[in-house]
């Protein structure tokens, strides 16, 4: 699972960084379909939590359990640098949302290599929320935008009108991903949705994570495949 390691929003003076949410609900989806879970950043060591994701009204009985869970939490502490990873040690990638991907993972030479790795080999990735965002700069093999054509979602122009940072971001995803010609879906604010093409996974927001998580579980298992 790939966290970012940005945590300023803009130019507001707030912090941001992953949504709790985001990596909480599928981290544990993973543990119980009997994955080996590692947590990465574009930096390594702590990532950075967007605290409001941690606020009473963003709270759910899997964000209490991780912050109550301390394996987890020393997991989140010491995340492996980008750059120490290999797709060959790795069945498939997750990448929670949030704001911070935006600023960093979307830009990051490193994510991207990751992730064009895991698509050469085969192997299913997925994205949730913020985080198809990241996709941005992705290509394939013949250097065309890997999101062209594909079916997609992610956080929508609504949504990030509705939380009031439609200027703050430094892109929209959802005109992002249009603008690369992904056929692009999505369900009413704050709705749960996910889209498999393949082996791509998205999911549109935070109530989408769980539904994105168990949707990979599902295609490592229609591969026949170990997760870890």
């Amino acid at each position: 699972m790939v966290l970012t390691s940005h945590d300023t929003l803009g130019e507001t003076g707030k912090k941001t960084g992953f949504w709790l949410e985001e990596l909480a609900a599928p981290y544990y989806v993973f543990n119980e379909a009997g994955a080996e879970v590692i947590l990465a950043s574009p930096k390594g060591g702590q990532s950075p939590l967007d605290p409001k994701s941690d606020e009473p009204m963003f709270q759910t009985d899997l964000t209490r359990r991780f912050n109550a869970d301390e394996v987890a939490k020393a997991q989140l502490a010491e995340t492996v640098p980008l750059d120490n990873l290999d797709q060959k040690d790795f069945d498939s990638v997750f990448y929670p949302g949030g704001h911070g991907p935006l600023w960093d993972l979307a830009e990051d030479p490193n994510s991207i290599q990751l992730i064009e790795s895991f698509i050469a080999a085969g192997k299913p990735i997925a994205l949730v929320c913020h985080a198809p965002g990241v996709l941005r700069h992705v290509t394939n093999a013949d250097g065309t935008p890997f999101v062209q054509g594909r079916y997609v979602t992610g956080f929508t122009n609504s949504e990030e009108e509705a939380v009031g940072l439609t200027k703050v971001v430094p892109f929209l995803v959802e005109d992002q991903l249009i603008n690369l010609g992904a056929v692009f879906s999505k369900v009413k604010d704050w709705g749960v949705h996910t889209v498999v093409d393949g082996l791509l996974v998205t999911g549109q927001n935070p109530a989408s994570s769980s539904e994105a998580a168990e949707a990979l579980v599902a295609t490592l298992s229609q591969m026949k495949t170990r997760i870890a």
